[in-house]
């Protein structure tokens, strides 16, 4: 048989449908499954949530964290001298993600890294023949989002976005409930944030620390002195890198929204906030307030960011309510839906379940199949727009009319040129990917 890992499949895939014709159990021992079965993971940006990223798919059956990826080589050797102690062998250490696609071994690769990288290094691991786990949100801007899109369905690649809440037990049964009208037309959805987010002071302009390559990290935005102000967890703040709290915590929000509604881009969307407790060097707001409109399917999704001391809104911090003619639901955090009926707000269902988005990936990848995915790419690119149009209007202030179709904002050239950014040779998004 040839020694290709998507024939072996097909092979016991057969062998599993002549033991179901033949009327005979279709289980298939541990033993078929050898190396060609292994999928076989690189994990590029290791210091924050890449950490989730190393430990979930390392403890799935038959996945292979084996290459670990990081610009600060710091970092790099640290976290691969500690994977290396918990899990008992080596893994390969690379600080430049093209080394990593290069590597014919390589099945999938885990993206983590600053914003600004997500949809290059995804579009790149999509060209490079590998499946795709990207963190939230899964592009800077809306224009490398639509080329992501773009990329996933010309190379035909497994793209799952980390958006942990769509494997989540309980609100794949809360949207089954808003779907069925459980709490009647369901008409606004509600995203909350509401993070501590302390003052970050200014560090000003310092020596590139040693070990981390600065060119490589800062990628596609343009050139700028190296800043204590960036690296490593601030930039979400710095609109060259990050795309504040909305864009950051916000898109399991943004997401959720969406999906309860059902619904895909706006056509009017309003914004207003600022930096009103800290006189530091954030350039995002610290609070915002947005309002997609949705006029025609007569829906409307607040959104709200705060970031210090605030009160919770029926027990949410972080998550999501859902407004009915009957009742309403929330949603609290990425596990938990309670829902309330009536005027009286009777408590109604609730459940506390969730799930696992790695394994998710890990099974559309093996399956080679799209449809098993819970965070596909095209849900991936409409939750971080959402985010980006309410941005875009803080950042005008002014409303903004939005063609959903076209996807561009109408008649508005300095709205449109914000759809995009510059980006610095050689970390371009391809024209045609």
């Amino acid at each position: 048989m040839e020694n290709n890992p998507y024939s072996r499949r097909k092979f016991i895939q057969a062998a599993a449908a002549g033991t179901a014709v033949l009327g005979l159990p279709t289980i298939i021992p541990a033993h078929a499954f050898g190396a060609n079965d292994r999928l076989r993971v690189a994990v590029i940006g290791i210091n924050g949530r890449g950490k989730d990223h190393i430990a979930g798919f390392s403890k799935l059956d038959n996945v292979e964290v084996a290459t670990l990826c990081d610009v600060d080589d710091v970092v790099l050797q640290k976290t691969a001298s500690e994977f290396e102690a918990k899990y008992n062998r080596r893994v390969k250490r690379e600080q430049d993600l093209r080394k990593v696609y290069d590597d014919k071994d390589i099945d999938a690769v885990s993206i983590a890294t600053p914003n600004h990288w997500h949809a290059l290094a995804a579009i790149w691991a999509c060209q490079a023949g590998k499946d795709v786990y990207v963190e939230k949100p899964a592009c800077h801007n809306i224009y490398e989002g639509q080329k992501l899109v773009e990329a996933a369905k010309k190379y035909n690649r497994i793209v799952q976005h980390g958006v942990q809440l769509r494997s989540s037990v309980a609100n794949q049964e809360a949207i089954q409930h808003l779907r069925d009208g459980l709490i009647g037309k369901v008409y606004m959805a509600r995203g909350t944030v509401y993070k501590w987010r302390a003052d970050i002071g200014n560090q000003g302009n310092s020596a590139v620390p040693q070990g981390l390559n600065w060119d490589l990290w800062q990628g596609p935005a343009q050139a700028r002195e190296f800043s204590k102000n960036y690296v490593h967890y601030n930039w979400h703040w710095f609109w060259d890198y990050g795309n504040g709290d909305i864009g950051n915590q916000g898109i399991h929000e943004t997401d959720l929204c969406m999906w309860g509604l059902d619904v895909g881009l706006p056509e009017k969307i309003t914004s207003a906030g600022g930096k009103f407790l800290w006189n530091d060097c954030k350039e995002t707001p610290e609070v915002l307030t947005s309002t997609y409109h949705y006029p025609k399917q007569g829906k409307i999704i607040e959104f709200e960011v705060r970031p210090w001391m605030t009160n919770k809104e029926d027990g949410v911090e972080v998550g999501n309510i859902f407004y009915g003619d009957k009742g309403y639901m929330v949603i609290n955090g990425y596990t938990d839906y309670k829902t309330y009926l009536g005027r009286n707000r009777e408590p109604g269902p609730a459940r506390n379940a969730g799930g696992d988005h790695y394994k998710n990936f890990v099974d559309a990848a093996r399956a080679k199949d799209k449809k098993l995915l819970n965070g596909p790419v095209e849900t991936a690119y409409k939750a971080a727009a959402l985010a980006h149009l309410g941005n875009i209007a803080y950042r005008l202030g002014r409303t903004l009319d939005f063609d959903p179709q076209k996807e561009v904002f109408v008649g508005d050239k300095e709205a449109n040129a914000m759809l995009t950014r510059k980006y610095r040779a050689p970390y371009l998004i391809p024209a045609t990917v």
